[in-house]
């Protein structure tokens, strides 16, 4: 059969300037043909739902730990709200969705079991070999640990697509190389030594909408989990005006209405004030830096796609809020406890006998590897863990296994 390529519809007719063009990418690490029927950034977006990382998204924490109940928000469907608020960004400024879409996806495939527990464990048992950072977790597992393709490891997704996910939330280096906040991870130097992603400059537009679309999925739905829970409460929302206006609105429209359309009443709005917050402060900074290419948007020295000083002050709240009532909600912080044992017992059992991680590919010339190969070995198996098998492992392996309810 004959396709007409030119007939197909890519969604690139309007795009803006200052977009990445999907037809002048940078390529990949891997050459291979292009696709007939999709664009690069098309590619990578499929490649990444295709993954078993993505997958295994669906068993592991956002806030709530899974077998807490089914209607909380897990890793995987908080990164597909991510997705649909930045594709709703890009639309609206004229940037190659796919390409959004894909950076929101494959952004927390880095996390360990357990959220940002699990990852705050085992950086501590890694720190004498560099640490674990997930985002650096996320390149390792998109350019080495998934095991797919007979011609390279990885998914050898568009240069674009790797600079979105390790730069999505700003440059790594100053002018003089040194890390910005911190150290770059090694697994990320590691890999610009083979494929620069230039880590001094910031990252495209589509990778910025993909992590304040981070920001607005997470402060919106960590609240309605929260209300779901019990560890808040419309009178704890009173203490954030912005939320305090939204729930007189909401209350004035609609008298009497039933909790579970109340909230989403609320949530709606929040999501919709956000995201027209951003758009508008985003095209205000591009009539003022006129970038006339996605370079040139790398190279403006400041993020566009940002909240404006109001909406950054109620974000503040907001995280001010969700901090103190649940992240460090006494009981929360019981079962973190467990959890972050459950990832500290593995880890050092592996370290003493890495047998244990069975004999498939995760133990192939496993007695060759120096301390630190061994220890990040270790990480990228425990790392790679979704809670239900984390949990089950441990109690396999250790007689007594924390109550994580």
């Amino acid at each position: 059969m004959t396709i007409d390529k030119s007939a197909l519809g890519f969604g690139d007719v309007a795009l803006a300037p200052y977009a990445c063009n999907p037809w002048k990418s940078r390529g990949r690490l891997y050459p291979e043909p292009d696709s007939l029927t999709r664009s690069p950034f098309q590619r990578d977006r499929d490649r990444i739902i295709h993954t078993t990382a993505f997958r295994r998204l669906k068993h592991k924490t956002q806030v709530f730990i899974a077998n807490d109940g089914d209607h909380y928000r897990t890793r995987l469907t908080h990164t597909i709200e991510v997705a649909q608020v930045a594709r709703s960004l890009a639309r609206a400024l004229r940037l190659d969705e796919d390409l959004a879409e894909g950076v929101a996806l494959v952004h927390d495939f880095g996390h360990t079991p357990f959220g940002h527990t699990g990852e705050d464990a085992l950086h501590e048992k890694m720190a004498a070999y560099g640490g674990f950072d997930h985002n650096a977790q996320s390149l390792r597992i998109v350019t080495k640990l998934e095991r797919r393709y007979a011609e390279f490891d990885g998914i050898n997704l568009t240069w674009e697509a790797l600079e979105g996910l390790v730069k999505h939330n700003g440059p790594l280096q100053d002018a003089d190389g040194k890390g910005i906040g911190g150290p770059v991870p090694q697994p990320i130097l590691d890999y610009c030594a083979r494929h620069d992603l230039w880590l001094l400059t910031h990252a495209s537009m589509e990778a910025q909408v993909a992590a304040i679309a981070d920001d607005i999925a997470y402060n919106t739905h960590d609240i309605d989990d929260g209300l779901r829970s019990g560890y808040l409460s419309y009178d704890m929302l009173e203490e954030v005006p912005f939320l305090a206006g939204l729930m007189y609105e909401v209350r004035d429209r609609y008298p009497g209405l039933e909790s579970s359309r109340f909230t989403n009443e609320i949530m709606r709005r929040q999501i919709t004030a956000m995201v027209e917050d951003v758009i508008g402060v985003a095209q205000e900074n591009l009539r003022t830096v006129a970038p006339q290419s996605a370079d040139e948007v790398r190279r403006a020295g400041m993020t566009l796609a940002t909240f404006s000083p109001a909406m950054a002050e109620i974000d503040r709240q907001i995280k001010k809020l969700l901090f103190h009532h649940i992240y460090r909600n006494p009981n929360i912080m019981v079962i973190r406890k467990g959890a972050a044992q459950i990832v500290t017992d593995l880890f050092d059992a592996y370290i003493a006998d890495p047998k244990l991680m069975g004999e498939h590919s995760w133990s192939e010339g496993i007695e060759r590897l120096e301390p630190a190969q061994l220890a990040r070995h270790v990480a990228d198996y425990l790392a790679g863990m979704t809670d239900t098998y984390a949990y089950n492992t441990h109690r396999q392996l250790f007689d007594h296994t924390p109550d994580l309810r």
